[in-house]
């Protein structure tokens, strides 16, 4: 006859059985503005998608609006995903605005086509960081997102704002004018929406966002905590992502 300990001990190892494993923390986050209007953008859509499938990596396509006029109107584009991009240029002083533009952790731009250099640009802008100076944790509860900020005993960590982004998790679109008439490309990751959820001030927070709201529509979504200088986006500090986007 087993005893009740042995049961208890059981049930306990089967509901942890059941908990969703915790994702690694990432060490980077790789934002790339896109376009199907731009000839240059497929490898670098393709390197995206390479990206997406590391677990210590968190990639983000931005289509943006800009070279709508070629012939082609993004389908996935947003001005804001435009407006993000030129206001991180601003931000460098280099006002460098193009596409395939990879973004690593809100500070480091690189070509996104070229393998490569977006690779050095990740590890420069990783250093010997195994992760990102903040762990962001995700929990899903009777409809509602909460993001878990731990506290961290960085004395010179600046404030950083919470954002919640909708996200697609693959999109596939065949082109049929512009410069890539013709080609059918598959996107990942693809972002829906930028939303500001609140401003973390040091030590561990707690933030709560309806979980309608964070998935706008998508198929799941992404927490980033962001410093920012005058309404202009800096270094990203922490980031998480949904389950359904591991």
């Amino acid at each position: 006859m087993v005893s009740r300990s042995k049961l208890f001990s059981a049930a306990v190892l089967f509901a942890a059985f059941l908990q969703p494993a915790q994702a690694d923390p990432p060490r980077a986050v790789v934002e790339l503005f896109t376009s199907q209007g731009c000839s240059s953008c497929p490898p670098a859509d393709a390197v995206l998608a390479e990206l997406a499938r590391e677990p210590d990596i968190v990639a983000l396509s931005f289509p943006v609006n800009y070279w709508d006029y070629l012939g082609w109107k993004d389908t996935l584009a947003h001005k804001s995903f435009t407006e993000r991009q030129k206001a991180y240029a601003h931000a460098r002083s280099d006002r460098q605005v193009y596409t395939p533009q990879m973004i690593i952790n809100g500070a480091k731009p690189c070509i996104g086509s070229d393998r490569t250099r977006v690779e050095a640009s990740i590890r420069d802008a990783t250093g010997t960081q195994a992760k990102l100076p903040l762990d962001v944790d995700l929990k899903e509860t009777n409809d509602t997102v909460t993001i878990n900020v731990r506290e961290t005993d960085m004395a010179d960590m600046r404030a950083a704002e919470v954002w919640v982004l909708p996200v697609l998790r693959e999109h596939t679109v065949p082109i049929e004018r512009g410069e890539n008439r013709g080609k059918t490309v598959t996107y990942a990751n693809v972002v829906r929406g930028l939303k500001r959820v609140g401003e973390w001030r040091g030590g561990s927070a707690r933030f709560e966002v309806p979980l309608e709201a964070a998935r706008g529509g998508a198929d799941g979504y992404v927490v980033l905590l962001q410093t920012s200088d005058e309404s202009r986006p800096g270094v990203i500090l922490g980031a998480a992502r949904s389950a359904s986007l591991r």
